[in-house]
């Protein structure tokens, strides 16, 4: 059992007994208070009355006055802990509710646009590689929703993604109780969505085409609790002007090794690159072929696709999760009271009793 932070606290008794004859300030002891009638000025010990006589010098004395006072402190602090509890537990349920919302919305949004999921990954992928760890600038911060940024070679394909998370945003907003979603936070949102998509429609290929079975498939087998860091990530600020230009390759046209450079240059490596495979294009079997030309990379797009004619798929589920939620915040400070708003208050003279 774990040492309590009271039991790492001094005694408020000394041990030694000081029997020097004196004139001495008798001095009460009580479980909660301790008062100090008076004291002799000539000789500094006292005499305590509890449970037998101790000895106490002065510094003894003001320390336990101190520690007394302090736990008094700590005592009284009880009621404000359990509303900052209480506080704490609205705005988790406010965020939650918010995000089952948003993910209503975009389901609903990329069900009826499938031929943009892959647009939605690589404007997510792009709005993120602008990251630059020397400057600290760049990142997930929807910077690729200024025209002067989306018309770039990079993301001319990515306008149709873009328009429908504006769509969505619109909608979104509309229903919000704590003012508009970031551009940052529902650009990454929608990809989280497009990647479910590809899942369940994978576990539906497997099932012949079933769309009920599928579902069923992926509810009892697929990665969908591994999200629980994702969703926690959620308060990005929106960038106020477009990233710097030449962050972001070309990814049709780049080089593997280009591809690895600009990985690394992230932080991110070729184990990585092979698991976002699905970001790098609209064609992912040819950018998989790609990078399997690559020695470093080939062995982890070999195991992603054994992973993907598995049941589960779990190895390239977890990976490209647990990457994608790396990628979403790359610099970003989060900010993890955004989308909360305090309850409406209730005016007791209204009420019919």
């Amino acid at each position: 059992m774990g040492v309590s932070f009271l039991s790492t606290l001094p005694s408020l008794l000394p041990l030694a007994h000081d029997s020097s004859p004196t004139t001495t300030t008798t001095i009460r002891h009580h479980p909660r208070l301790v008062t100090i009638c008076g004291y002799n000025k000539i000789k500094a010990s006292y005499h305590v009355i509890d449970e037998g006589h101790f000895s106490l010098k002065r510094r003894d004395i003001l320390k336990s006055l101190g520690m007394t006072i302090g736990l008094e402190l700590i005592g009284s602090s009880g009621s404000l802990v359990g509303t900052a509890n209480a506080a704490d537990l609205i705005q988790r349920r406010q965020r939650s509710e918010f995000q089952s919302k948003i993910k209503g919305t975009l389901f609903t949004a990329i069900k009826g646009n499938p031929d943009l999921v892959p647009s939605l990954l690589t404007l997510a992928l792009n709005d993120a590689v602008t990251y630059d760890k020397a400057t600290k600038s760049g990142g997930p911060n929807g910077s690729i929703r200024f025209s002067s940024e989306i018309s770039r070679p990079e993301n001319t394909r990515l306008s149709g993604a873009l328009s429908l998370i504006e769509e969505a945003k619109k909608e979104i907003d509309s229903y919000s109780k704590a003012g508009p979603i970031s551009y940052a936070d529902l650009i990454h949102y929608a990809a989280q969505s497009a990647v479910k998509s590809t899942f369940v429609a994978a576990a539906i290929r497997k099932c012949g085409g079933n769309e009920e079975k599928g579902n069923l498939l992926y509810t009892a087998y697929g990665s969908n609790g591994q999200w629980g860091l994702f969703d926690k990530q959620f308060g990005r600020e929106d960038a106020q002007e477009p990233d710097p230009e030449g962050r972001v390759p070309l990814w049709e046209k780049a080089s593997v090794q280009e591809m690895k450079d600009k990985f690394s240059a992230v932080g991110l490596g070729p184990r990585q690159l092979a698991v976002l495979s699905a970001f790098l294009g609209p064609d992912q079997a040819a950018t998989e072929a790609k990078l399997a030309s690559d020695k470093d990379v080939a062995p982890w797009v070999d195991k992603y696709q054994r992973s993907r004619e598995t049941v589960s798929q779990t190895d390239y589920e977890v990976d490209l999760i647990t990457t994608f939620t790396k990628l979403s915040t790359l610099g970003q400070q989060i900010n993890y009271e955004a989308y909360t708003y305090a309850p409406p208050k209730i005016d007791i003279t209204k009420l019919k009793l």
